[in-house]
């Protein structure tokens, strides 16, 4: 939470090594399945981001090279260098899926030790892997060895909340060749539920000499200082802080590094993200799914505007993209300075 010596305090974030990569201002775009896609992170990464992650990719899809897992581990060269996320729970899986995405041009793999999701961690893969340190490990050793790509972590805090072993496995893991760990301030039985504990992600700072990034609920400026204050961190990880919100990691750049935060863009500047957005993800996926895939963003985009619940049940069900282009013009035209035709 904020308070006010957090506000008070100036945090000046310090460029990073990860391996032989530098991130000069590390605030993250984490992987978010179905959300951080190449169009949206394209976006994101015009405004400014210090890094992107791509959306977590299985280790067996990636082998078989299907058509999702190839079109998730697809990025712009203006996004370089990439971070691909690679999930999975059999460590010579992970060994060649990496290898695939190294001979692509990757620039850092990450290990996803930290996805909540049943479906993932029924499969003993995502954060079920801290419940086996053993395994968890054996997939580590296999991945780093694989690659000359530097290879990173991303962890909750434990299982639950009688099994707090991150900073256990922070160690094991920089003892294997992890070059940066990113941790989670929740547990996995605590879902997405309560608020991340940012104090928590210090004992893995303590525990480790390699850069450590604190995730989970950094919304705003306010939450940064106050998730980097609590951690003592070396960056931070923005996720669902940034639905609808291409631009904030952005702001946080510039706030964190002692500058007059950057004012949130104008409704004319977000209704012409919209809709470069809108266009690429139809682009990107086809016309039906590109559709579909689209109105979550929309809603975002457009929540906490007035009428916008309304406009979001309309819109949510018209299928056609010419028409659904219309109604976006005219959902913004009363805030416009002027609009297109």
């Amino acid at each position: 939470m904020t308070n006010s010596e957090d506000k008070a305090a100036p945090i000046r974030l310090l460029p990073i090594n990860i391996g032989s990569v530098r991130i000069d201002n590390p605030v993250i775009l984490a992987p978010m399945t179905g959300v951080t896609d190449l169009p949206f992170r394209s976006i994101v990464r015009r405004y400014g981001s210090g890094l992107n992650v791509t959306e977590m990719i299985a280790s067996q899809a990636m082998i078989r090279e299907t058509r999702q897992s190839l079109q998730k581990s697809t990025w712009d060269p203006e996004e370089e260098p990439i971070s691909v996320q690679l999930v999975g729970c059999a460590a010579e899986d992970m060994a060649e899926s990496a290898k695939l995405n190294q001979d692509r041009g990757a620039a850092i793999i990450d290990i996803n030790m930290g996805c909540p999701v049943r479906k993932v961690v029924s499969g003993d893969a995502g954060s079920a892997l801290m419940r086996d340190l053993k395994l968890a490990a054996s997939i580590i050793e296999a991945t780093v060895k694989a690659v000359s790509l530097p290879v990173t972590l991303k962890m909750r805090m434990g299982w639950d909340l009688n099994s707090l072993n991150a900073p256990e496995l922070a160690r094991i893991a920089e003892d294997i060749g992890i070059k940066m760990i990113t941790v989670h301030g929740r547990t996995r039985n605590q879902l997405y539920k309560g608020h991340a504990d940012w104090a928590f992600v210090k004992k893995v700072k303590d525990a480790v000499s390699i850069p450590v990034i604190v995730n989970g609920d950094i919304c705003n400026l306010d939450d940064a200082v106050s998730a980097l204050s609590q951690s003592h961190a070396d960056g931070i990880m923005v996720g669902r802080g940034a639905y609808g919100k291409p631009w904030l990691l952005a702001q946080l750049m510039k706030g964190l590094q002692g500058a007059t935060e950057m004012e949130t863009p104008s409704i004319d500047a977000q209704y012409q993200t919209i809709k470069e957005h809108y266009e690429r993800m139809l682009d990107y996926y086809g016309i039906t799914t590109g559709v579909n895939i689209a109105r979550k963003h929309i809603g975002w985009y457009t929540k906490g505007l007035p009428a916008s619940a309304e406009f979001r049940n309309k819109i949510n069900r018209e299928e056609d993209p010419v028409i659904v282009k219309k109604m976006l013009a005219e959902f913004y035209r009363p805030w416009l300075s002027q609009i297109a035709a």
